[in-house]
């Protein structure tokens, strides 16, 4: 059994103060990447959210150090990651309030695994993942850190002391996610790449599978099957995607006409379906036979930047590496029209009601209205700050951080 590592923990501050959809659907939360099973779309009409976000800041909380990853909502509670230090050695975790900013607490630990990354992105760059009780927040180092929700430390994991090899010289950013009691690693380089199953509760291995030699930085995605309407989870890498059982890690059918390794898949409205970033986009569904994929269809105008596709209402998003927004219908691929933001674009976008948010390299947010025939930027700000991630949806707000910062827009 792999044992649990307790190394180099350095924990400071003192706290002051289920089914699909299931947590997510009860109060709006925004638990890990792309929010509900990482689909980019948040539950609601998104009546309340702004819709300029100039002069629509409810507040601005510093953060340290360096991170790339999102903001995870719970309830009223804010958490974020960092890493600082000369060599971003130093881990944190923080919980802010949602609705005034304040920070409720703060927890730091050392890393045990390498931090060396490329400059653009940082040792915080993967999404921390909750289920409404815990936070379980990975770094770029693969130390694996599990705190419920007043900080305390229920477990934590040193990837990088079980498995040696599992780095690369550029970085890892792929967000674990969790499907029923599972939390989904996949941990993907040039040497020992792999995807784990691990114990919420306890944090040990339940599986554990080999997975392509190829630095990969897509992460998982949470799915239903057709069938059964049962949780499966999208596994994307260079080779193609494979979907397996989150208890046994057993691939159930697969696509093997490759895919890329940045733009994570997209998740279609009814779960049932992907939209995987493979030669284009490609819609994707479990074939007739069980364990093949169908195709439903593919277009090669489609192809995405480093921003990951994202269905709303029927129809497909993507944005290219030009700052491009291209709209397709989603029963057949078929482009309907473009728009030109301002980018480049490396986070996702994200949505609600009738409005897809934006948040570009430079710092500026945009905000476009999909009510029309076409799609039409209503708002803009400028946040004078890079920001290389993705925003989150909660409680009527639009969080989003920098290196910095971390700013709600709304509520």
């Amino acid at each position: 059994m792999i044992g649990l590592r307790f190394f180099g923990l350095k924990m400071v501050g003192v706290c002051l103060g289920v089914a699909w959809f299931g947590l997510v659907g009860v109060r709006g939360d925004w638990l890990g990447f792309r929010g509900p099973n990482a689909g980019g779309v948040a539950l609601g009409g998104g009546e309340l959210l702004p819709e300029h976000l100039e002069g629509e800041v409810s507040w601005e909380a510093d953060l340290p150090g360096r991170g790339l990853s999102s903001p995870v909502i719970v309830g009223d509670r804010v958490f974020v990651t960092a890493a600082s230090g000369p060599q971003q050695e130093e881990l944190h975790v923080l919980c802010f309030d949602a609705g005034g900013g304040e920070k409720i607490w703060e927890r730091r630990f050392w890393a045990s695994g390498r931090t060396m990354s490329h400059k653009k992105t940082c040792v915080a760059a993967p999404t921390p993942v909750s289920d409404g009780e815990r936070i379980y927040a990975l770094f770029s180092s693969n130390d694996l850190v599990c705190l419920d929700l007043d900080g305390n430390l229920v477990w934590l994991r040193g990837l990088m002391m079980d498995y040696p090899n599992a780095s690369n010289s550029l970085g890892l950013a792929t967000s674990p996610v969790i499907a029923g009691d599972t939390l989904v690693v996949q941990i993907e380089n040039d040497s020992d790449s792999f995807a784990a199953g691990i114990d919420l509760a306890t944090g040990e291995n339940k599986w554990r599978v080999a997975r392509t030699k190829k630095a990969n930085w897509s992460s998982p995605v949470v799915m239903r099957d057709g069938a059964s309407g049962e949780e499966r989870v999208v596994l994307q890498g260079s080779a193609g995607v494979s979907v397996v059982l989150p208890d046994t890690g057993e691939v159930e059918w697969e696509f093997g006409e490759g895919a890329a390794t940045i733009p994570s898949s997209g998740l279609g409205a009814t779960g049932d379906v992907i939209y995987v970033p493979s030669n284009g986009l490609a819609a994707l569904q479990r074939g007739p036979e069980g364990n093949t994929a169908q195709t439903i269809w593919q277009a090669s105008e489609l192809r995405p930047g480093t921003a990951s596709p994202i269905e709303l209402g029927g129809r497909v998003y993507v944005v290219n590496n030009l700052g491009v927004l291209a709209c397709a219908d989603a029963a057949t691929g078929e482009r309907l029209w473009r728009l030109r933001l301002k980018g480049p674009f490396s986070g996702s976008p994200v949505a609600a009601g009738e409005r897809l948010y934006f948040f570009n390299e430079r710092g500026i947010g945009q905000v476009v209205d999909l009510s029309g025939d076409e799609g039409k930027v209503v708002g803009e700000v400028d946040l004078g700050e890079a920001i290389l991630g993705t925003a989150a949806i909660a409680d009527g707000g639009v969080f989003i951080r920098s290196d910095g910062h971390l700013w709600r827009f709304g509520g």
